[in-house]
């Protein structure tokens, strides 16, 4: 990497040479010019030394300890009568459950077109929605948690 910078210096070195021909007039403009190339180096420098790439390695020992799923949501649930209508009698997880009714929601059409947090109940869904014409994806869940025992 270090092989990389000095290179990418030199051109930066070329260009303001490049300049000074055509701007002979502006006499002012070729120490401006100087100026910044000398900062230019001064900031690669900090950005040169990069110890904050041996600080990345901490951060990807985290993903080694194995994330255990909640037995919460592996639980196999009984759906009600309503329920089972839309996601069948046999019993379930709870990621299961909402995994299926969302594939009835797409396969129905039932996201609102301009809101997709939004979803028009039809008649089976209507049961589970308590009544309600739409209902809000996060609440959906909320309201399908009710018919599951």
């Amino acid at each position: 990497m270090a092989a990389k910078k000095p290179a990418a210096k030199k051109p930066a070195a070329k260009k303001p040479a490049a300049k000074k021909p055509a701007a002979k007039k502006p006499a002012a403009k070729k120490p401006a010019a100087k100026k910044p190339a000398a900062k230019k180096p001064a900031a690669k420098k900090p950005a040169a030394k990069k110890p904050a790439a041996k600080k990345a390695a901490p951060k990807a020992a985290k993903p080694k300890v194995k994330r255990k799923p909640n037995a919460a949501f592996m639980k196999p649930m009984t759906p009600s009568a309503a329920l089972a209508a839309v996601v069948g009698a046999a019993a379930l997880p709870r990621t299961e459950v909402t995994s299926k009714i969302w594939a009835y929601i797409k396969k129905s059409g039932l996201q609102d077109k301009m809101n997709k947090r939004m979803i028009n109940a039809d008649a089976k869904l209507s049961e589970i929605f308590g009544g309600k014409k739409q209902v809000s994806m996060f609440e959906m869940t909320k309201l399908v948690s009710k018919h599951l025992k």
